[in-house]
């Protein structure tokens, strides 16, 4: 059980990693790519990659995530290792509250709400600009919290002097 809880926080590290990068990518060049092309076509691609972002992939890496850093802080207290166990725990409640929890309550309301535009609508580049700036904005949230939860994760693999 203790060669399971040494290995058991790279699981979580690996998909805060990715999760971190995903919301990353968005906040530098995504939303920056599409806020560069007109605004209709902007509206119809966010509209796509919403859509596609739905897969099982996806929702492993981001709904799994904070479960996979309970179980591997449960390892840690189960094999002594109070330290490594309080700061997974840590990292996964960090996930949840400023990442799962902003996501289900602004970003995904605002895609739905998006997805129901047409994006030929007169109005489009004034829905865009607020769309686009909101999103980025708790998106960009979404990364500095993702990337601390992935730091507070690694913290423990430092060695205390």
């Amino acid at each position: 059980m203790n060669e399971l809880a040494r290995i058991a926080p790279m699981a979580p590290i690996l998909m805060l990693g990715l999760m971190a990068g995903f919301f990353y990518a968005f906040s530098v060049c995504v939303m920056a790519g599409l806020d560069a092309v007109a605004p209709e076509k902007a509206i119809s691609a966010m509209q796509a990659i919403n859509a596609a972002v739905r897969n099982p992939v996806f929702f492993i890496t981001f709904f799994l995530t904070p479960f996979v850093a309970v179980g591997a802080s449960v390892l840690a207290f189960a094999t002594g290792d109070a330290r490594s166990g309080l700061f997974m725990a840590a990292a996964a409640g960090i996930y949840v509250l400023a990442a799962v929890v902003p996501t289900a309550l602004v970003n995904v309301p605002m895609n739905e709400v998006l997805a129901a535009i047409d994006p030929a609508r007169d109005d489009a580049a004034a829905i865009w600009t607020d769309y686009s700036a909101r999103w980025t904005l708790w998106n960009t949230i979404r990364t500095l919290t993702t990337t601390l939860a992935l730091a507070v994760a690694l913290f423990p693999l430092i060695e205390s002097r």
